[in-house]
């Protein structure tokens, strides 16, 4: 009985000296740190953002109970997909030290989308003090926007738009549908003009159909402006 006593105690000392070594070797904050922002770095060097937009690497919580050293020799780090745009996952290692540990980024990419500064309501003609230029999680929104405030000043809004919100391709037209619009025909430099009505609505640069007030003639024609249509003969 006392042997069985004393094993127990054995035994558990045992555990206790473990625990504790265990815990006197976990990565510091700062190591934790460390392991973090080389893998973000690691990310932000091979994932090429959009025209105009921005990269954001975002590496995940790494537990702190963790093995890790100071690392005199540099951390290095590796992945075998560097494709991804949502989630790359990161080997980050101490060849010095013989440990490694796999760290999770997620990739944010954000590009710039015209968005709203106050409440719009419909048939608001949109003005440059409106809207403003916000960078947008582009993997998370799906809308179809304007990345310049020029595409959307001097439309009309054709539903009500919160504050905040990205001002969709579906939510204002430069030229709307059953308004009359100026036609512009230009040939050889030459420009003639004719009133006409819009039978769908438009952005700037858009393709519509119109119908010529004067011929009844139905011609597709680029939005040009406010109010206005091109069309080249």
């Amino acid at each position: 009985m006392r042997r069985k006593l004393v094993n127990c105690i054995y035994i558990f000392i045992g555990f206790f000296v473990s625990f504790f070594s265990f815990f006197s070797q976990a990565a510091t904050p700062e190591q934790i740190d460390a392991i973090r922002n080389v893998a973000e770095e690691f990310v932000l060097d091979r994932v090429i953002p959009s025209e105009g937009g921005n990269i954001e690497a975002r590496a995940g919580n790494i537990d702190s109970r963790v093995f890790a050293t100071d690392c005199y020799t540099g951390l290095v780090a590796s992945s075998n997909n560097t494709r991804s745009t949502t989630n790359m996952t990161v080997l980050v290692e101490c060849p010095e030290d013989a440990w490694r540990i796999y760290v999770p980024v997620r990739i944010v990419t954000t590009g710039p989308q015209v968005t709203a500064l106050t409440n719009l309501a419909r048939g608001h003609l949109i003005s440059s003090g409106d809207v403003t230029v916000s960078y947008i999680d582009v993997n998370r929104s799906r809308r179809q926007g304007f990345t310049d405030i020029d595409q959307v000043v001097g439309s009309k809004v054709k539903r009500s738009v919160r504050a905040g919100s990205t001002i969709e391709r579906g939510d204002v037209c430069v030229v709307c549908r059953n308004e009359e619009v100026m036609i512009l025909a230009e040939r050889n430099g030459m420009v003639i003009s004719t009133k006409g009505t819009a039978l769908s609505d438009g952005s700037l640069g858009e393709q519509i159909r119109v119908k010529n007030n004067k011929s009844n003639r139905i011609i597709d024609a680029s939005v040009s402006g406010i109010g206005e249509v091109s069309v080249q003969f």
